[in-house]
């Protein structure tokens, strides 16, 4: 389970806002029960507990051995900084389709495009986060796929990225944090990975 460290490149993130920023506010898509969508929010006020339901996506990609692609979120960032998670996650901007989102920051934050990646389905939780005090009330879009090249990824988004089994995962779960949604997009994605990795990779 080789773990790497990111260096190098650097790009838009969720970095805490210096004092003198005056870029845009980043806006989500807030939604319904139902995901139906009823308005938007600036995203760090989305957060404040106890949240509000906001549109959200998860990646899980997959090497040809059938090993998931993790990150470990950059110290720098002001929610659920330094912690382990799954390959990629965020929130489209309003309109903005859920799969073109999963894409764009896959390669924003990884550096990569996905060889293939595939709707896996949606699942709603509410998890605070006991770090930053921030709450993730979120109507999540997962997507399960397969990726041919290694990251790049961008240092203020990701410390460090690993490829691991399941085994290892258990294993990398029982050492370090990992994020407080982690579990439960990794559980409602699992038929789907299960179909793209095989019965053979053990997910």
């Amino acid at each position: 389970m080789p773990i790497t460290s990111a260096k190098g490149r650097s790009a838009d993130s969720d970095r805490v806002p210096a004092a003198a920023d005056t870029t845009e506010p980043i806006m989500l898509e807030l939604v319904d029960e139902d995901g139906r969508t009823i308005g938007t929010a600036e995203k760090l006020s989305a957060h404040i507990a106890p949240g509000r339901l906001h549109r959200a996506f998860s990646v899980f990609l997959f090497d040809d051995a059938g090993r998931l692609l993790l990150q470990r979120r950059a110290l720098e960032k002001y929610h659920s900084p330094g912690v382990w998670s799954n390959t990629c996650c965020g929130h489209p901007y309003p309109a903005e389709p859920p799969f073109v989102a999963a894409a764009r920051r896959t390669g924003e934050e990884l550096g990569l495009a996905p060889a293939l990646m595939r709707e896996a389905g949606t699942v709603r939780y509410n998890h605070p986060d006991p770090a930053s005090g921030l709450v993730e009330q979120e109507y999540n879009h997962l997507f399960v796929g397969t990726v041919a090249a290694l990251p790049d990824p961008d240092p203020s988004e990701i410390a460090e990225t690993a490829f691991v089994t399941p085994a290892e995962l258990d294993a990398l779960r029982e050492k370090y944090p990992f994020s407080a949604w982690f579990m439960t997009v990794l559980d409602a994605a699992r038929p789907a990975i299960r179909e793209v990795t095989g019965d053979a990779a053990g997910w």
